[in-house]
């Protein structure tokens, strides 16, 4: 389970407000990407905190809420252009420097889950592989993003019915492969993602 040892190394070094971030949504072929930054209350942590991927839907659910009553809690967004502009890396970074810069208070640690960091960030971070299950500030922010992207995609298949991302949060499962050649692209697509641009390549094909 993850802890605040992170946390505790890093106010150690001096840091007073240390946040995590965490992403959600890098694979699939539509819908964006989405990223958190959470900054806990050490003596305010929902109970259960764990990496999102670990959690049911329903439990995600509760513990958010829970998160967004007793820390502060910022959650940004890249789009489909933006992923299809910058290509899904650095617009992983963009909505991660977009989550943070939401903060209330804005934070002088952070914690990254991954092996990388974003360019530009505000302040000295480091980036923690597997971050989810292991530092609770990022665990927090993984359970924002992911109950805000599946929000999302829920709210856009209600918009764009026969692809199922309220089942498969737009990633490339049979059923959205099929819908997507049924129905064709929509502008929730991620354009340079391989499935989609095949498909669009053959309507290209088609019509020349």
């Amino acid at each position: 389970m993850p802890d605040l040892s992170f946390e505790t190394a890093a106010a150690a070094g001096g840091a007073r407000c240390i946040a995590g971030v965490d992403e959600a949504g890098r694979g699939p072929i539509a819908g964006p990407v989405v990223a958190a930054a959470v900054r806990l209350d050490p003596g305010r942590v929902p109970p259960g905190l764990n990496d999102s991927k670990k959690l049911t839907a329903a439990r995600r659910e509760v513990l958010f809420a829970a998160l967004t009553r007793v820390a502060d809690v910022s959650v940004a967004l890249a789009s489909p252009e933006e992923i299809d502009r910058l290509n899904i890396l650095q617009a992983t970074f963009l909505a991660m420097r977009r989550a943070v810069a939401g903060l209330a208070r804005a934070p002088d640690h952070l914690l990254i889950d991954g092996n990388r960091l974003p360019p530009d960030l505000p302040c000295p971070a480091e980036a923690v592989v597997k971050g989810d299950a292991r530092a609770l500030s990022i665990a927090a922010a993984s359970i924002a993003a992911k109950v805000t992207r599946d929000r999302i995609m829920a709210d856009l298949a209600r918009q764009h019915p026969g692809y199922g991302w309220e089942r498969n949060a737009g990633y490339p499962t049979a059923e959205h492969l099929l819908a997507l050649k049924t129905l064709g692209v929509t502008a929730c697509h991620r354009r340079t993602f391989a499935p989609v641009h095949n498909i669009l390549c053959e309507e290209r094909d088609i019509t020349t």
